[in-house]
């Protein structure tokens, strides 16, 4: 019944985002969706995949998979989180909330998609929000697919000995998919400024509440969820970056910049 009335309210408010957004153009005249990179551009992908790598929503959670691999450490982690809940109060509301945040995300990356401003002609409105759409459906179907595989290749018995695909987690690379999916659709929606940061910030949260919750919910170990993370931002950014020819003026990026000198933070963002 929860799961009902989670779905009827989600239909509403999207039918209510059909209604009442999604029109308009960028601030260079275009369409969100209506231009495509549909030809093989080496340097083009170079850089997405350059970008994408060292973007810090793949840089961190890699290094920290790392870090819980180290000897018994994923082992001791995932032993304490589920015997002190301290989060989510046990492990069954754990397995839960993980679902229950996992659908908000998957709501939202759908509600951004409509609200992205695709054109004031419905024709053009429809062509582009298609294109945009298809684009991010095979996002999303690039990183579950690269899960799968994972899953068979590595195969990591769970936590709960229930199976052996625990790594990486599907939930989190889904979740995190989800999550820069929608902050990628929110640089292009008439929002304030001040309003858009927190709103990415928070799907980044939610994202990896999901993520936690694989841990104390005795799913996954951390390293699952992280390179899960990892994952899914990663293979969702250069889908995303490389065939949806958008401005980069409004994006908000984080990212290392790697050279002969060393490394450095570098961020970059429009006012």
């Amino acid at each position: 019944m929860r799961h009902v009335k989670e779905t009827v309210v989600a239909g509403v408010v999207i039918l209510v985002m059909f209604v009442i957004a999604g029109c308009g153009t960028m601030e260079n005249g275009r369409g969100w969706g209506e231009d495509l990179v549909l030809r093989y551009e080496p340097k083009r992908l170079g850089k997405v995949v350059h970008d994408a790598f060292f973007d810090w929503q793949t840089i961190g959670p890699l290094l920290g998979a790392a870090v819980f691999a180290v000897d018994d450490f994923d082992e001791k982690a995932s032993d304490w989180a589920t015997k002190h809940t301290p989060i989510f109060g046990s492990v069954e509301d754990a397995k839960d909330a993980s679902d229950d945040l996992r659908r908000i995300l998957r709501i939202e990356a759908l509600a951004t998609v409509i609200l992205t401003p695709s054109g004031d002609e419905s024709d053009q409105w429809a062509a582009s929000k298609a294109r945009g759409a298809g684009v991010e459906v095979g996002a999303y179907l690039l990183t579950d697919g690269l899960t799968n595989g994972l899953k068979d290749w590595t195969d990591r018995q769970r936590p709960d000995e229930s199976g052996d695909n625990s790594f990486p987690s599907g939930h989190s690379s889904q979740s995190f998919a989800f999550a820069t999916l929608s902050n990628r659709n929110l640089d292009y929606i008439d929002v304030p400024w001040g309003l858009r940061r927190p709103l990415q910030v928070t799907n980044i949260a939610l994202a990896s509440g999901v993520a936690w919750a694989r841990v104390e919910g005795q799913r996954h170990y951390p390293s699952d969820v992280l390179f899960g993370a990892a994952l899914g931002h990663f293979a969702t950014r250069i889908v995303h970056d490389y065939f949806l020819d958008l401005p980069e003026d409004d994006r908000f990026d984080l990212r290392i910049r790697v050279s002969d000198r060393g490394a450095m933070l570098e961020t970059a963002f429009a006012f």
